[in-house]
Order: structure tokens, then sequence, then C-alpha cells
């Protein structure tokens, strides 16, 4: 049962100081290394919950979870991983809620919009700007655009030009 104590509050400390990645990583490492299990267990659960689909972060708390006690030790260190950010959000969640009526929250959101477009054409540019001389580059580029002007679903739209990219860079 300390065991168990021991993960949750681990997962807890992890997720309530630090992002996903490789500062999780480099904490749970600080902290579990040593303690709950050796260095080369900890390399060996960052390999699998590094080649697997899904969130790493979760990977990785089962996976330490589950060497240090089994099932119930994967189901605690889960449990530890995801309740700070659940309750994070839920608390967000039930202001934003008790706010929404309010008129500078409207304001808010709509002077938010021009930013965010701003931001996502500075990102375009920069993935895109070294690209711009290529014409295939330009073509595919005006062609996603069009295809989304006509209401093709991002997926799609995503899948064909990775495809068509494979075709026309090679």
């Amino acid at each position: 049962m300390d065991r168990w104590l021991q993960l949750f509050w681990l997962f807890i400390k992890v997720n309530l100081l630090t992002t996903s990645g490789p500062a999780s990583s480099g904490l749970l490492y600080k902290e579990a290394v040593g303690r709950l299990m050796t260095e080369e267990e900890f390399i060996e659960a960052v390999g699998f919950s590094s080649v697997l689909p899904g969130s790493d972060a979760l990977q990785l708390a089962m996976f330490v979870g589950y060497s240090v006690g089994g099932l119930p030790g994967a189901l605690v260190a889960l449990l530890g991983s995801i309740l700070p950010p659940t309750v994070l959000m839920l608390a967000i969640v039930s202001v934003l809620q008790r706010i929404r009526g309010e008129a500078w929250v409207s304001n808010f959101v709509q002077g938010l919009a021009p930013a965010v477009a701003v931001l996502m054409l500075l990102v375009a540019w920069k993935i895109f700007g070294e690209d711009a001389r290529n014409w295939r580059a330009v073509i595919l580029a005006v062609a996603s655009f069009i295809a989304f002007q006509l209401k093709v679903p991002p997926a799609l739209v995503l899948l064909a030009a990775g495809l068509v990219g494979i075709w026309l860079f090679r």
C-alpha cells in the first residue's frame, strides 16, 4: 500500500510541476530512479512509451507503475497522472460556464481571433517560407487551400497532400 501511495504522489507531483514531454521525463527520472526502479528499467520504460502510439506521458506512467506495483501500480500511476489536468480542466470549465454570458468574454474572444490568425500565418510562413521558390510546394499549397475552401475534410486534404508529396518531391 505504501508503494502505491508513493507512486500516486510521485505522478501527482510530476504532473503539477511539469508539462508532458522531456521536462516530465527529467523530473520522473530524478524522482523514480534509485527509489522505485533502476536506471535500466527507466530507460526501457521511456523507450517503450516513445514507440507506442498515444500519450508518452501516460504510457510512461503506466509502465513505471506496472514495474513497481503490477496492475494496481499501473492504475495508481495513471490516476496520479490524469487527476491534476482533469481537476484543472473542470475548474476552468466551471468558471467559463459561469461567465460565458458576460459581454466582455465575447469581446475578449473577438479580440483573440485576429491574433490567432496572425500567429497561424507566421507559423505557416516560417514552415513554408524557405520553400516559397519551389513551384511544387506552391502548387501543393494552392491545391490544399482550394480543397479547404471546397469544404473537403481536413484529414483528407492532409492525407492527399502527404501522398502527393511522396510522388512530387521524390
